[in-house]
């Protein structure tokens, strides 16, 4: 079964849409959630929750999924699959510390929904009335992908028609004492993908096409097994979240490298998810052949690897 990405949303400082992500602004202010979409049913939430309405908004509308008079399609059709590994951190670090000082029954209320770590995925799904699938992924660097990875099988299992996919990360105090003062994207990104059969029915138009993924240890030997099943050599590579000299030369070699870390900061658990809304924007300026996203090192730890293709694919 065919997979295909039918709405983006990017919500980061210096990118609102996925060619953005290829070619940034220059400098831009904080996201502003209320300017997005409005204050009502932010009061309480936490960043991350609030930064993945704004990207979720932005992919349904793409995809031709919501408007102004809500989901148009049944919300029993829609998956959600969001991924962060810092998206309750503050929340977490601030009720420890509440319990520290004090005692369990000095915490706060309103703090007690976002002490899940599913509370992105679901509150996203409450909010939008998205009533199928509902998934959560923490897992490191390859959360990302892996979120989009099993939004694609959710599909592809017959459990949805669609899946809305949410990468984000906050940043914050309690984010940078943990990642050793390295700032995050303070954003997020948002992908629809469905079954082509599901798009062509509703008339929606394909901006890229998801080919196959793998995982594994080693970014090296990851690489070579979607070097194998993907068939084509790569027109671009977008690279794990390392810095570039990191990256052996050997490994595809002679690929044009795109690090989204070293433009927007550090994307952990949507890091993934970016690579794939900047694959999309690569294709709308006219980027022809497959990209390659990633995520993992080059040592024996979990790595994975996603190839995408144009909509021509399709």
């Amino acid at each position: 079964m065919t997979v295909v990405v039918s709405g983006v949303g990017v919500v980061l400082p210096r990118a609102r849409s996925a060619p953005e992500l290829m070619a940034p602004v220059a400098e831009a202010p904080p996201v502003e959630p209320k300017d997005l979409v409005g204050r009502k049913g932010l009061r309480y939430k936490d960043r991350a929750t609030q930064l993945a309405y704004c990207a979720a908004d932005a992919a349904l509308r793409h995809a031709g999924l919501l408007d102004d008079g809500g989901l148009r399609v049944p919300g029993g059709s829609v998956a959600v699959v969001a991924s962060s590994n810092y998206g309750n951190l503050d929340t977490i670090c601030r009720a420890i510390d509440t319990i520290a000082e004090q005692t369990a029954a000095a915490g706060s209320a309103m703090d007690l929904p976002n002490a899940s770590s599913n509370v992105i995925a679901s509150s996203v799904a409450i909010r939008f009335g998205l009533r199928g699938p509902n998934l959560m992924l923490c897992n490191g660097a390859t959360s990302g992908l892996d979120a989009v990875h099993w939004a694609a099988t959710l599909i592809r299992g017959g459990r949805a028609s669609r899946a809305l996919v949410l990468g984000v990360e906050p940043d914050n105090e309690s984010v940078r004492a943990f990642t050793g003062g390295a700032r995050t994207i303070d954003g997020a990104a948002a992908l629809v993908v469905e079954s082509g059969e599901s798009a062509a029915e509703r008339g929606a138009s394909a901006s890229a096409v998801l080919g196959d993924y793998v995982r594994g240890a080693g970014l090296g030997r990851t690489l070579e097994r979607l070097a194998r099943t993907a068939g084509d050599r790569p027109a671009l590579w977008h690279l794990p979240e390392q810095r570039a000299a990191a990256v052996p030369d050997t490994l595809l070699e002679g690929v044009d490298r795109h690090d989204l870390a070293e433009v927007f900061g550090l994307g952990s658990g949507a890091l993934g998810v970016l690579q794939c809304a900047a694959a999309v924007g690569w294709f709308a300026q006219g980027g022809a052949g497959p990209v390659y996203a990633t995520a993992g090192t080059d040592a024996d730890d979990a790595s994975a690897g996603l190839a995408l293709h144009g909509r021509a694919a399709a």
